[in-house]
């Protein structure tokens, strides 16, 4: 049986979040997207709340992350959590811990009442998205995401 337990960062974990995020970044080939700073992430996530972040601890050493915040569903009018990223470094996959965090954070739905859990996923990721099917996710394919970013979001905004 695997060692596993969960802790919620705490703003010391700035470093540790920022590379895990940098090691995703780098498994999704988009390392050049990653512009976030040990500064955004405490302003973010632990000043103004915006966002939790829980640990997968193994033998005492973080060996997955989650990302995640709430949003919320007219329809349900209830709230959901959005799963921004999880990983799993590569040395620790296919050992289940992917599937304990998703089921934490599951977990952690349920307990604070909310409605659903979602989260999007790369199209070419074929391992993951097998991986949630197997969980019982469903694919909303019909929605498409759209993205207001960067200048675009400025130029909008100053309509």
């Amino acid at each position: 049986m695997m060692d596993i337990s969960f802790r919620f960062a705490d703003e010391n974990d700035c470093g540790l979040i920022l590379s895990f995020i940098r090691a995703l970044a780098d498994y999704e080939h988009m390392s050049d997207d990653v512009v976030a700073t040990e500064e955004l992430l405490s302003e973010w996530i632990f000043k103004k709340k915006k966002a939790e972040v829980i640990f997968a601890v193994s033998n005492g050493v973080e060996v997955g992350f989650a990302l995640f915040f709430h949003n919320f569903s007219t329809f349900l009018g209830r709230a959901g959590i959005y799963l921004e990223d999880l990983f799993v470094l590569p040395q620790y996959r296919g050992k289940g811990f992917g599937k304990a965090l998703l089921k934490k954070l599951a977990e952690i739905a349920v307990e604070r009442g909310c409605g659903r859990l979602e989260w999007v996923c790369l199209d070419w990721n074929r391992p993951a998205i097998d991986f949630y099917l197997s969980k019982g996710a469903k694919m909303m394919d019909e929605w498409t995401v759209y993205r207001l970013a960067g200048d675009g979001l400025k130029r909008f905004a100053k309509e």
